[in-house]
């Protein structure tokens, strides 16, 4: 119940990659046959994940991952455009690689506004268009939030940025081949993507940046990636997400309505436990997701009962589950620290059946009724 954190590697995409380990393994720079194999292999992948999002595939750019590939763009446009200006916007609810990367830049001397979001974690339009200055040079709107699953109106957003002539990027790590997505129809700048979220190898990720879009690159070596990202490609990788990607996007509809069926039993059979609530929109979501706050108890507590009945779950963000903080994406959407705390989120996947689904319908309250009876919140809220 943690896809949303990350996915099993699908046994197709295994069997696409097990060659580039130890037969097919040149180098992609090489010229001769070995280095030309790796290197056709690796551009089917680019031309596959090109064409899932409506782009060309000299826009497409491996990374080691999103979290690279958001700080890639956020400081990549920085550094390249700091005679226009030195002025980001980006939404209180972004992932902790956008949030901190923002920080990190705050500190050379760039302003970061930060966007608040309603009840469901919408980004409003209008706040939007009254935070845009004249020195404005990127804004930073994730597509899907990872924590509650809210998908924002990307290309209301970015159609207000190119009537402003400002660069738009989306963190859509967590909607790829689950929401559809036209970078052009979207005015989308620069997006981000990763492997591990859609049944391919961790350590993978890439960006799309629309042709002319002005970007300094973090990493100088061979000049790898039309010179933007210099390191030995990761082969195997590559030819995993691009086989992972060619999948998902072919059975994307297929999977958001039998996935989505398993969703809504869930969010049903969880909302009949007292004092709980669901977080984000109830419709505007991705299909697989759903977050949770129950009254009177601890979020962490609620977890590891869980898992000891066998049921893994996330308390928020997988990257900064285990710190004691309550999630900044909670608190951003109104809730109190307290509330925060009693979160949980269950996602769910490609492999998840009806009979788990029941499961945890079944479980959750129990545990729910153990936990708020040796509650030190009860009576306090």
């Amino acid at each position: 119940m943690d896809y949303a954190a990350t996915t099993p590697v699908d046994p197709r995409v295994v069997k696409k990659m097990q060659p580039f380990y130890n037969k097919k393994y040149g180098n992609t720079m090489s010229s001769h046959s070995f280095g030309r194999e790796t290197h056709d292999a690796m551009e089917e992948s680019r031309i596959i994940i090109a064409k899932s999002i409506g782009a060309s595939s000299k826009e497409i750019y491996f990374t080691s991952s999103a979290t690279e590939a958001n700080n890639a763009t956020l400081k990549g446009i920085t550094f390249a455009n700091r005679k226009k200006g030195k002025h980001i916007i980006i939404s209180s609810i972004e992932h902790d690689c956008v949030l901190n990367s923002s920080k990190w830049l705050q500190k050379q001397g760039v302003d970061i506004t930060l966007l608040p979001v309603d009840k469901y974690g919408f980004v409003g339009l209008d706040e939007l268009r009254d935070n845009i200055r004249k020195d404005t040079i990127l804004v930073s709107i994730m597509h899907a939030n990872n924590e509650i699953g809210t998908i924002e109106p990307i290309r209301e957003i970015g159609k207000i940025c190119r009537e402003r002539g400002i660069y738009f990027h989306s963190d859509a790590a967590q909607s790829y081949c689950k929401v559809p997505i036209n970078v052009k129809k979207d005015n989308v700048d620069v997006l981000t993507i990763s492997s591990h979220k859609i049944y391919g190898p961790k350590g993978m990720g890439a960006m799309y940046i629309k042709k002319g879009v002005k970007i300094d690159p973090l990493l100088h070596g061979g000049g790898q990636e039309h010179g933007f990202r210099s390191s030995t490609s990761n082969t195997t990788g590559i030819v995993g997400f691009g086989e992972a990607a060619r999948i998902a996007k072919r059975d994307m509809k297929k999977e958001s309505t039998k996935i989505g069926k398993l969703r809504d039993r869930l969010i049903k059979g969880v909302l009949e436990i007292e004092d709980s609530h669901l977080n984000g929109h109830p419709k505007k979501r991705l299909y697989n997701n759903t977050n949770f706050w129950f009254s009177f108890i601890e979020g962490e507590s609620l977890i590891m009962k869980l898992d000891a009945k066998g049921i893994s779950a996330g308390t928020g963000s997988a990257c900064s589950s285990t710190t004691l903080h309550p999630s900044h994406v909670l608190l951003a959407i109104g809730l109190k620290p307290e509330e925060a705390h009693g979160s949980l989120r269950l996602s769910l996947g490609r492999w998840t059946t009806k009979k788990e689904v029941d499961y945890v319908i079944k479980t959750l309250p129990k545990i729910v009724k153990k936990l708020r009876k040796i509650s030190p919140f009860k009576g306090k809220w």
